[in-house]
């Protein structure tokens, strides 16, 4: 770490003063006198105005004119300075000022530099003697003549050297690099040509004569103490030299000095020397990828000047000229070859490649201790723990402090115990000090009997400078003996403390004095006549005297070479320490070859987002020079780091090929556990580390691959897309080897990133899905956790299970090699080296493959050439295109292969041709569709090519909020002719608007379509947050589709990247795949199973008077469908459009919709349970219709009762048998000749006898239908009124009604009885007209009629409204002739009964107009589906209105939202016992919907009843929520008093059980009315994680506690029946049936229906009676069900029953029962309502209660304890108890014991 010398303040004042002084220079230089130095060269014999005089001083060079002068190739002759006129007279360059600062004003021309004399052919390459052309001096010390000697050393390495013939100068002594012995090679890539006068060279590749390397661009200048030579070089793409900060990895080239010496100083946005010394760069010719590189041997202190030519120029304080140009045919064979020059990177061990933490001064162990555990609870993978300075004894390396890190080598064990990993720091400065104990410091004293410190130039006083520690010595890692103690003090050390792996820092070498203690002498070593752009411009800054003595010469000449030293000696310590090990090495100070030794961190960054973005030109810097394993502080070192910052930079750091979190003392803690075990952070950092993890081997291989190849780890894009000048400049992002692509966020704020994406395919990481792009700059959509991986085809990546911690051997050739190919369906796994005997214990597991377009059916494995073998265990993803062969066991060391097949499955075909004419070849092949004759399978014949993509995505944006893109119809790609026309333009949009909810839309822009104007209760603006969302969102775009992804699976649960998408006018067609084949619901259509049938079978919806039948749309309409996922997870989807449509569904598994208006406006749910998929479609929809309590009770009706005495009689016989009845209905027969709000002759005396039984506790319900007779020659208010009010539908732009017929008759006509209903319509029926309930008008209107009814002419409870599909008896009008055929025969027909006659088949015409509440006109058309749902509403506010009671109402059609104000009956079913078990998918199916208020005709409608078949449907009716027993005119009574006294017992007896359970049932009711959910549930809702219950519809759960098994098969008297994973009780004997998780069967008498209560409930119950109103008045009680552990829980809510609101008015009582081994509690959870009278305790049953007997119970009630009567059965488990004689009421806390 790095020294803070100023406060922000002083940095600010420096930087203020700097600037003033630059802008005064600048001022006297612009003031100075514009003259050339030299003779300028004119091409003119007069002079133009503009040309400046000359003088002419000595020298024969000449000023170029300056039409000729090319500013861009002046070479600087003032580069230490500003320069003035005068210095460059003395120096004789040309002088002529530009108007700008950065341009050389003083430059060279022809009179400096050397000549070449004798240049021959040696057996190495070209010698020759260069003379120095007389000229003035630049510094002095001239050398006069020097040496130049070339040699062709490879084919395409050249080195050239210039020496000092007369006098030895210091050279580099590299520790690989050795002097070459020849002999010279004959065929190279270049050419080498010498110009004599001046002297220079160009190096030239043979193949294209290109010039890569030409000094003649400027002089050389060899000086004692100054060298400088110039290069132009071809091209502009350079990259290297450092170590400094570059912004950019392509160099700038206007005009940068770049000073190279050791320097530790914190990395910033300026120019300055940092730690290492490295002076190789590499540049890319063109894009045939040939490339060269130029390495200058020389560790003197320098410069290199890059101009925009470019022109490179060198200026050395020092040593030799030796050069080194690289040729390669791809800018990573030139890498490569660098590598192989200077010594190739190190192999790592194993672990270092895992995460590593640390940070400057914890403080103490106790601290360390405590961030290990945090990460490790975290589970964040994690290797290797680090200290740094503040473990040791006032800072003084190989100790530790025993106070502040007492059991430090305890703590290391712990580590070592975990499979982790301890790395401690080691500075070089080594302390003149003693022992905090006052005891000498032994390593100090053997290091000063071993001389192995850095001496004054004296040669033996060792230069004293000062460090952490305090007065410091420096040991001379260049001195043998200094290394033999260095590894002597490790191992010392590591007998103490037993680290893993050594960090060396401050090795630059650094020191906090300048010099030393003495300062420093005034010589020209430590003032050398030219010191470079270095930081404070002072050899000696920050480090010791430049004329110290070191084992290899002069500091001055080996300064850059300390950190390389202190690698190599710390090598040799750990091959001391770690025998036949490898270890870690991390160094900061570095030089060309130090990877060969050690790591590279990128020094004391910031914490800032710039800096993150420069780390990764810094780690591609390394990664050329030859360190693979590199990383930045990961978070930044200095300054606070932000929790936004820390997580972009952890993403990126997870992919660093050295990933460490390190940061300085004074900052906030940053290892990812600190901002929170479940933080975003966290989060994120294990995801990505948990990845980085997994690709270790892949990683690791790569290091191979450098290790002995020099290729690169991390790698810049142009490595490997050299043919494409965009990577060329691109260094926001980077490659793991040639395979992963790495693009992170490095911007604040941000979630989109340009990212450019090159040539190739690409699969993304995370989810296998190929992506579209290829060549081109894309936005790539990287929320707040999510960092960009893809990985590129072509290539097999090994990966391994993560959180490996241990470290693999690789030495003395013990290793396993492997090598992949893939060709044909083949993976061909490949042993080309194995000794590695442990390694063979390791198997391939899995084999995953991107990128496979059809499906895979079958896989075969083969080892070692052997016959194969079929393997079973592989999914393909169609999705992602992905294939996943699992449960593989390849042990390591063989050679295998892996085979699949691909099939174009009928599958993933997709219909063409759904139209309502029958599909042919030669319809399908005009259509532009594909056609293939019929399989035995329901697949379509005529199906979509595969790539159809009609439209093109023209841009996505993705924000915070959701996604927005445009499409834009692709004419060349929309050739398949769809009915109707295209819409051109189309724009989707995505709204994140909820965590576990969001919608995704696609409309027309331009052009408003029709949208539902149903409301719906979602957020204003979205409300998620990225980092709690439970989905991601993708918009694909080849072809276009949406893609949803679970994040906490993965699993896609949308995706629509499937052929045969559309948007035209009257046709809009979207497919979707699906997670799995479970899939449930879309209505109203009678169905045959719960779960849908996906073997090519479609379904209509459009609301129709339609009876329940296979296929046959009913009076329903909703567009919403719960999936189950593989990993049981569930989500709902609704479709908003409310035009007619079809359903296909398919095996793929995928879904069709198709549509013929509107837009597409889906919503999705995202769970993860059923239930909570379900309960969150009911927050948006509304939360069901809380019920009046007697709408609970059991109810009846008939169409066709004669007269009231009818009635009259079946109440009466109800009452008499004693069978529990609340609700009597009439049809409607009641009415005159079927009019609304009339009562007819034979009904005159019903109103009396409704006032009689409702005075009895009875409720009564009357039926309305929405039509309204207009042919009335007497009064009949309700059409007049709605005439003056317009609330009747009107065809449009007229004021004319569409009529049509229904059930009103004529007036003043006998009525044949003897015709069918048809011939009645011509004959006697009415013309009616359809009210539009839009209307505001209309509302008031219908509110009025009723209350009108209600007043003056019988009084009612609820409502049932009828025949609001809307039906009409006639096709569209009277006429059954409509005006507009494009709308009633659309040019799509969906798959709907009578599918050919219209959509205005027995409904009104489509065209007919309907006016919205906010005065808008809509079609019919559009709105057709809604007529039911618009009626609801304003009939239960008129009821509620009406009647000051809550009151029900049942409506027949509904539409999504429907069920906030009633319930549903499931039509005019039939007296067939399949009507049975269909029954109950039906309440399965609206429970999804959100109307829980349902129930089928008990016993039938349609035909007479049979004995048998009414008995087991009395018995599954009895736990309908509504309850109702109704059939049809002209057939026999079904009524349970009208069979015999049997079946009256049989009713009397299940509906006590149901009027028992109806406070349960209430609080059920209560339950989704408050929070949305079931009522009647399926079993997968609470038993999701047991996969038999997803098939099963012929049971159910009443809320999660009661299950019903009714017999629905004839004449049996057992019923098979699955039994879900929990304790259950038979609800009639009370006893544990013992049976769990599986098939049971269970006998069924005929009068017994099976009840199961689930043991961990508590169900409040009531003693019935003979209706509700007399049931409320008995005593309460409750059935405690145990579960195993004798918990239970359940919850009681009660009210009066009928009052509006009261859960919104909190006019309630609400209580919660526990019971808790031997206590059972009450607890008030709200006193809203309460009537003691109702509220009475008698009894409570604890069933399962355990074998032990009961002595005693006990109870406490208003502070007193009292004993209680109760029995038990010991051997049933059964206690009961007797709480009459009491007087509890459930009001009160109650708290019951028994021991």
């Amino acid at each position: 770490m790095a020294r803070k010398k100023f406060s922000g303040l002083e940095i600010s004042l420096i930087v203020l003063f700097v600037i003033v002084t630059i802008i005064a220079i600048a001022l006297i230089v612009v003031l100075a006198t514009k003259t050339p130095a030299v003779d300028e060269i004119s091409d003119s014999t007069s002079t133009p105005a503009t040309t400046r005089t000359t003088t002419n001083p000595s020298g024969s060079g000449k000023c170029p004119n300056e039409l000729n002068d090319n500013i861009n190739v002046r070479i600087n002759c003032i580069p230490e300075q500003f320069p003035t006129e005068e210095t460059c007279k003395q120096r004789g360059c040309c002088w002529r000022p530009w108007n700008d600062s950065v341009t050389p004003w003083c430059f060279f021309v022809d009179n400096h530099g050397y000549n070449g004399e004798g240049i021959a052919q040696t057996d190495f390459g070209l010698q020759a003697t260069l003379k120095r052309i007389p000229s003035p001096t630049l510094f002095g010390n001239d050398i006069g003549s020097v040496d130049f000697t070339t040699q062709n050393q490879t084919p395409n390495r050249f080195r050239f050297k210039i020496t000092d013939p007369n006098n030895k100068r210091y050279e580099v002594p590299h520790q690989y690099v050795k002097e070459f012995t020849g002999p010279a090679v004959s065929d190279t890539l270049y050419e080498v040509s010498v110009t004599e006068n001046p002297f220079s060279i160009k190096v030239i590749r043979k193949s294209n004569r290109r010039t890569l390397f030409d000094t003649s661009v400027g002089p050389l200048v060899y000086s004692d103490q100054y060298l400088q030579i110039s290069t132009r070089l071809p091209s502009e793409y350079i990259y290297g030299i450092g170590e400094q900060v570059h912004k950019r990895f392509r160099h700038d080239l206007y005009w940068k000095t770049w000073p190279i010496f050791t320097r530790d100083q914190l990395p910033g946005d300026n120019n300055n020397n940092l730690y290492g010394h490295q002076t190789f760069f590499m540049c890319i010719e063109d894009t045939s990828g040939e490339s060269f590189g130029v390495f200058l041997m020389n560790s003197n202190a320098m410069e290199i000047f890059i101009q925009p030519t470019p022109i490179v120029t060198y200026r050395v304080t020092g040593g030799i000229l030796d050069f080194y140009i690289f040729l390669g045919d791809t800018p990573e064979q030139v890498v490569q070859q660098y590598q192989q020059l200077v010594g190739l990177p190190a192999m790592p061990a194993y672990w270092s490649l895992g995460f590593q933490l640390s940070r400057w001064n914890y403080k103490s162990l106790d601290v360390v201790k405590e961030v290990v555990r945090r990460n490790r609870e975290a589970g964040i993978p994690f290797d290797t723990q680090v200290t740094d300075i503040d473990y040791m004894e006032d800072k003084k390396d190989f100790t530790y402090d025993e106070i502040a890190f007492q059991g430090l080598p305890e703590f290391v064990q712990d580590l070592h115990d975990h499979g982790q990993k301890y790395v401690i720091i080691l500075d070089p400065a080594i302390s003149i000090g003693q022992r905090a104990n006052g005891a000498t410091y032994a390593t100090y004293e053997r290091g000063n009997a071993q001389n192995v410190w850095v001496n004054e130039s004296d040669g033996r006083t060792p230069i004293i400078g000062e460090v952490w520690p305090g007065l410091t010595v420096y040991p001379d890692f260049t001195n043998p003996n200094c290394i033999d103690w260095w590894a002597n003090e490790c191992s010392i050390f590591h007998q103490q403390v037993p680290y893993d792996g050594l960090w060396i820092d401050m090795n630059e070498v650094s020191s906090f004095i300048q010099g030393s203690t003495r300062g420093c002498n005034a010589n020209n070593l430590n003032y050398p006549p030219f010191t470079p752009d270095i930081l404070d411009k002072i050899m000696y800054s920050k480090t010791i005297c430049m004329d110290s003595v070191q084992n290899w010469g002069k500091h001055y000449d080996v300064h850059s070479l300390y950190g390389y030293s202190m690698a190599i000696a710390t090598e040799e310590a750990v091959k001391k320490v770690f025998p036949n090990k490898r270890s870690f090495i991390l160094t900061r100070s570095t030089f060309a070859g130090s990877g060969r030794h050690a790591a590279h961190w990128l020094g004391d960054n910031t914490a800032s987002w710039e800096q993150m973005e420069w780390s990764i030109t810094g780690m591609l810097e390394f990664s050329l020079f030859g360190m693979p394993l590199v990383g930045a502080d990961i978070c930044g070192f200095v300054a606070e780091t932000t929790e936004e910052l820390c997580r972009r930079w952890m993403q990126l750091g997870a992919f660093y090929p050295f990933s460490r979190n390190h940061n300085a003392d004074g900052y906030e803690h940053q290892d990812p556990a600190f901002f929170g075990q479940n933080s975003l952070l966290v989060n994120s950092s294990r995801h990505y580390l948990t990845i980085r993890y997994t690709l270790l081997p892949f990683l690791y291989t790569l290091f191979y691959k450098a290790h002995m190849f020099g290729e690169t780890v991390a790698r810049p894009v142009l490595h490997e897309f050299y043919q494409d000048t965009n990577s060329w400049i691109e260094d926001l992002e980077f490659l793991w080897g040639p395979a992963l692509l790495i693009t992170p966020v490095l911007k604040q704020g941000t979630e989109t990133v340009s990212a450019y994406i090159p040539d190739a395919v690409w699969y993304d990481y995370e989810s296998g899905a190929k992506r579209p792009w290829r060549k081109q700059r894309v936005d790539m959509y990287l929320p707040a956790d999510k960092i960009g991986l893809h990985l590129r085809g072509g290539y097999i990546i090994p990966i391994q299970e993560p959180a490996v911690t241990t470290t693999a051997i690789l030495q003395n050739d013990n290793y396993i090699l492997y090598t992949f190919s893939v060709s044909d369906n083949k993976l061909d796994i490949v042993c080309t080296h194995s000794t590695y005997q442990e390694g063979t214990t390791l198997a391939f597991k899995t084999v995953k493959i991107l990128g496979l377009t059809d499906t895979v059916t079958q896989v075969t494995v083969a080892e070692n050439s052997q016959s194969t073998s079929t393997h079973n265990n592989f999914t393909y993803d169609a999705s992602n295109q992905v294939l996943l062969i699992t449960d593989l066991n390849l042990n390591l060391g063989k050679n295998f292969s892996v085979q699949w097949n691909q099939v174009f499955s009928e599958k993933e075909i997709f219909n063409c041709y759904p139209d309502a004419d029958f599909a042919t070849q030669e319809k399908c092949i005009q259509r532009g569709c594909l056609w293939q004759t019929a399989s035995l399978s329901k697949a379509p014949e005529c199906y979509f090519p595969k790539q159809d993509n009609p439209y093109s995505v023209n841009s996505a944006h993705y924000s915070s909020m959701g996604v927005t893109a445009d499409l834009q119809l692709n004419a060349a790609n929309a050739r398949i002719k769809l009915p109707s026309d295209p819409i051109p333009t189309l724009r989707v949009e995505v709204k994140y608007h909820k965590n576990d909810m969001l919608q995704f839309k696609i409309y027309d822009p331009q052009n408003k379509r029709y949208e539902v104007p149903v409301p719906l209760n979602i957020p204003t603006t979205p409300i998620s947050t990225y980092e709690n969302r439970l989905y991601d969102v993708e918009i694909k775009e080849n072809p276009f589709g949406i893609q949803i992804r679970r994040r906490s699976t993965g699993r896609v649960i949308w995706d629509s990247c499937l052929p045969g998408f559309a948007f035209n006018d009257q046709f809009i067609q979207i497919s979707t795949r699906l997670p799995s084949e479970y899939i449930y619901g879309f209505g109203e259509v009678e169905h045959t199973a719960f779960k849908r049938d996906l073997n090519w079978h479609t379904w209509g919806m459009f609301t129709r008077d339609q009876p329940p039948g296979y296929k046959l749309n009913s009076y329903g309409f909703h567009p919403y469908y719960m999936a189950l996922e593989e990993e049981g997870n569930a989500h709902g989807v609704l479709l908003l459009n409310s035009n007619a449509m079809d359903v296909t569904f398919q095996p793929t598994p995928a879904l069709t919709y198709r549509t013929v208006g509107g837009i597409l406006d889906f919503y999705m749910f995202l769970g993860p349970t059923p239930e909570v998929a379900t309960k969150q479609y009911h927050e948006v929809i509304g939360h069901p219709v809380m019920p009046p309590y007697w709408a609970l009770g059991f109810q009846l009706c008939r169409y066709g009762y004669a007269n009231t005495s009818e009635v009259k009689e079946v109440y009466e016989a109800m009452v008499n048998a004693s069978i529990p009845y609340d609700v009597q209905y009439t049809d409607i027969d009641y009415m005159e000749r079927q009019l609304d709000f009339t009562i007819g002759e034979a009904f005159q005396d019903l109103p009396q006898f409704v006032d009689k039984i409702r005075g009895e506790g009875m409720r009564y319900i009357i039926i309305l239908d929405p039509a309204i007779s207009g042919n009335e020659t007497k009064p009949y208010p309700a059409f007049e009124r709605g005439q003056q009010e317009d609330v009747f539908v009107k065809w449009p732009n007229t004021n004319d009604i569409c009529w049509a017929k229904v059930w009103p008759d004529l007036p003043n006509i006998t009525i044949d009885k003897t015709l069918t209903e048809d011939e009645a319509v011509n004959a006697s029926r009415a013309h009616v007209a359809f009210p539009d309930f839009f209307r505001t008008s209309t509302a008031s209107w219908w509110a009025r009629e009723i209350l009108d009814f209600y007043n003056d002419q019988m009084k009612f409870d609820g409502l049932w409204i009828d025949m609001n599909e809307p039906s009409s008896f006639v096709n569209g009008t009277t006429s059954n002739q409509c005006r507009d055929d494009k709308l009633n025969y659309p040019p799509y027909f969906p798959e709907l009964t009578k599918r050919t006659d219209g959509l205005h088949f027995r409904t009104m015409c489509m065209e007919t107009e309907q006016i919205l509440s906010d005065g808008s006109s809509v079609l019919h058309y559009d709105v057709h589906n809604l007529y039911g749902w618009s009626q609801m509403k304003p009939t239960y506010d008129a009821l509620q209105k009406t009647t000051g009671k809550r009151g029900m109402v049942i409506s027949r059609s509904t539409f999504p939202t429907g069920g906030r104000w009633g319930g549903h009956w499931l039509g005019d079913n039939y007296a067939q016992w399949d009507n049975m078990d269909k029954s109950i998918i039906g309440m399965m199916e609206f429970s999804l919907f959100g109307i829980s208020y349902t129930g089928a005709d008990i016993c039938g409608f349609f035909n007479n009843s049979e004995y048998h078949l009414c008995t087991r449907w009395m018995q599954l009716g009895a736990f309908y929520p509504y309850s109702r027993n109704h059939n049809i005119a002209n057939t026999r009574r079904q009524d349970p008093a009208s069979w015999n006294e049997t079946f009256a017992e049989m009713s009397r007896n299940i509906l006590n059980i149901r009027y028992t359970l109806l406070p349960y049932f209430y609080t059920q009711m209560h339950e989704i009315h408050a929070n949305g959910g079931t009522v009647i549930r399926p079993l997968l809702h609470e038993f999701f994680n047991e996969k038999p219950t997803w098939d099963i519809f012929k049971q159910f759960l009443w809320g999660p506690a009661f299950m019903v098994t009714p017999v629905l098969e004839p004449y049996v008297q057992s019923v098979s029946a699955y039994v879900p994973n929990a304790r259950w009780f038979d609800y009639h004997t009370r006893e544990d049936i013992k049976v769990r998780e599986q098939q049971h069967t269970f006998n069924a008498p005929y009068d017994t229906i099976n009840l199961h209560v689930r043991g961990g409930h508590i169900l409040p119950c009531q003693e019935p009676a003979q209706n509700t109103f007399l049931s409320r008045q008995n005593y309460m009680k409750l059935i405690v069900a145990a579960d195993d552990n004798q918990m239970a829980q359940g919850f009681l809510f009660w009210d009066d029953g009928e009052s509006i609101d009261t859960y919104e008015r909190d006019l309630y009582f609400y209580a919660q029962f526990n019971l808790n081994k031997t206590i059972l509690t009450s607890t008030v959870l709200k006193r809203g309502y309460i009537n003691k009278s109702e509220m009475m305790l008698g009894f409570i049953d604890v069933w399962g209660k355990g074998t032990t007997p009961v002595t005693a119970v006990t109870l406490t009630y208003n502070g007193n304890t009292n004993s209680l009567a109760f029995s038990q059965d010991i051997n049933k488990e059964i206690l009961t108890i007797d709480l009459t004689n009491q007087s509890v009421t459930l009001d009160e806390p109650i708290e019951i014991s028994w021991s």
